[in-house]
């Protein structure tokens, strides 16, 4: 019995160890550490949804101070302390002009824009405007948005300088209204940044013929004249001459406007029109004609030749070394060697640099020291020649050795001319305490503050941060300058890269938005092709 017992009671204890086994099993289980697989999906996912909600509410607080900006202080005539106000006028709404604005402390002076534009143009994305890549709407930003998120009251005219007295300092502004209102304007400062005009280098014809790629309305009208080509050229035999003549788009100027319509202009044929029109898109010929030995000639010698073999690959019929003699409303007449050629058109596009405007060529008459024909002529502090105590020019509107034509040297430009003017405010408030005050010895030593100041204005200095250009079949080249290192890239992470560029380089979240969502749009749905 006593041995039963002992069998009895050890079989009990094995019975409820193996009862419990379970809940122990279960326990441990519980105890035991996810895998690190797990661990790293739970973190990544709680990164991505923290990421997405900080960028959310980053995005959307950005939007917000846009859409509403802080009161402003209003013009007066004098500061609090007695002193006067002084009128800046500020000529056009282009690169120059409104980084100077973006960047400028606007309750110093009493600021006034004058433009007949009423908004900034990302002109970079131009080219991609025509065949529908970006919306117009999308690369704009008005004026008075702009004038309005300063901190201090801006006047804007919506009318364009015709004449500049230097002298009397004033100025005369006509309206862009049916009107044609006239007033004269007067100003203690003057910044002139009305741009240029495209150039015909006196080629006859290229005026009434040729379509200019500056502007939206340049965009406008070449999106419309492409629209109807292709429309008239279904509408004929494909043995006609007429048809092989409407169909063929040619591009004159080998810079990067040029460069990259014509490759936007590929595009659209390859990737939208191939589908709805196969038989006629295969008869699109697109021709860039180039009076240098190369395209883009301000990128590096790999760049340019990558880029030549790409477009060769794109069947885009590129003449090099071929000027332009002539342009009739159906053909060309280009000089090639000592071979000429005549080169039918349905569309001509005149991409090749720039002219002064009529504005800046009667104040170029008017000074001596003005005797350049390619701009107004500057020194190294942006001051102009001949008015140097009050007028600055900045952007494609001056001439000066070493500067280029380009919105990235208008864009440091007017960042520059805004600490000068933040300094010449200080300047001239102290110059104001020397008048109203009769201390021999306190002047001198207001007269010493103005002097350092006045020797804290260092010369403009460019940075040359690189270029960018688009040449087609999501390709880009970049040729880049980080300090004293160079870069050049090319392919499709460059085309990335140059998105990434020009999102950053827009002018508010609103355009960045706008834009991202006109790739994305293209991505999904390809190009509109109505007009």
């Amino acid at each position: 019995m006593l041995g039963f017992s002992k069998f009895a009671a050890r079989s009990g204890v094995a019975r409820r160890a193996f009862s419990t086994s379970p809940r122990i099993c279960q326990q441990a289980s519980l105890n035991a550490k996810p895998s690190f697989v797990r661990r790293a999906g739970k973190f990544a996912l709680r990164a991505t949804l923290g990421s997405v909600l900080v960028g959310t509410a980053y995005v959307s607080y950005k939007l917000y101070r846009e859409s509403n900006p802080a009161p402003q202080k209003p013009q007066a005539a004098t500061f609090d302390n007695g002193s006067p106000r002084k009128t800046l006028v500020i000529l056009g709404s282009g690169w120059g002009s409104v980084s100077l604005l973006k960047n400028l402390d606007t309750t110093l002076y009493n600021v006034v824009v004058v433009s007949p534009r009423n908004y900034f143009l990302f002109t970079p994305l131009l080219p991609s405007t025509p065949v529908g890549t970006i919306e117009l709407k999308s690369i704009v930003e008005p004026v008075r948005s702009i004038a309005r998120r300063s901190p201090g009251e801006v006047i804007y005219y919506e009318a364009e300088a015709t004449d500049i007295d230097p002298t009397e300092k004033t100025l005369k502004i006509k309206s862009i209204s049916k009107d044609d209102t006239e007033m004269d304007l007067k100003y203690d400062y003057l910044v002139v940044g009305v741009g240029a005009q495209p150039t015909t280098f006196g080629i006859p014809g290229v005026f009434e013929n040729a379509s200019f790629l500056k502007e939206i309305p340049d965009a406008q009208e070449i999106r419309i004249k492409m629209m109807n080509n292709i429309e008239k050229a279904a509408s004929l035999s494909p043995n006609d001459p007429e048809r092989k003549r409407l169909l063929n788009f040619v591009v004159v100027g080998g810079g990067p406007t040029g460069v990259e319509f014509a490759a936007e202009l590929q595009d659209y044929i390859d990737q939208d029109l191939s589908k709805w029109m196969p038989v006629l898109s295969k008869e699109l010929k697109v021709t860039l004609v180039e009076a240098l030995p190369n395209i883009l000639n301000m990128f590096d010698k790999t760049l340019v030749e990558y880029a030549q073999d790409l477009f060769k690959q794109e069947k885009i019929d590129l003449k090099l070394k071929t000027m332009v003699k002539n342009v009739t409303p159906t053909t060309i007449t280009a000089k090639s060697g000592d071979n000429l050629e005549e080169i039918p058109y349905g569309i001509l596009v005149w991409a090749t640099g720039n002219a002064p405007r009529d504005v800046t060529k009667k104040l170029m008459g008017k000074m001596e020291s003005q005797n350049s024909r390619r701009g107004l002529l500057i020194n190294d502090k942006l001051q102009l020649l001949g008015a140097e105590d009050s007028v600055w020019a900045v952007g494609d509107c001056t001439f000066y050795p070493g500067l280029f034509p380009t919105a990235q040297v208008a864009h440091q430009e007017g960042e520059y001319l805004a600490s000068v003017l933040r300094k010449q405010y200080k300047i001239d408030q102290l110059k104001w305490q020397m008048v109203q005050n009769s201390n021999a010895s306190e002047t001198a030593k207001v007269k010493a503050k103005v002097d350092k100041l006045q020797g804290q204005i260092k010369p403009f200095k460019y940075n040359h941060q690189g270029a960018l250009a688009y040449i087609g079949s999501e390709k880009a080249i970049a040729d880049l300058a980080i300090g004293e290192s160079k870069y050049q890239l090319a392919g499709s992470w460059t085309f990335l890269f140059w998105k990434s560029a020009y999102l950053g380089m827009c002018l508010s979240f609103r355009n960045r938005i706008l834009v991202a969502l006109d790739w994305a749009k293209v991505s999904f749905f390809g190009r509109d092709s109505s007009v």
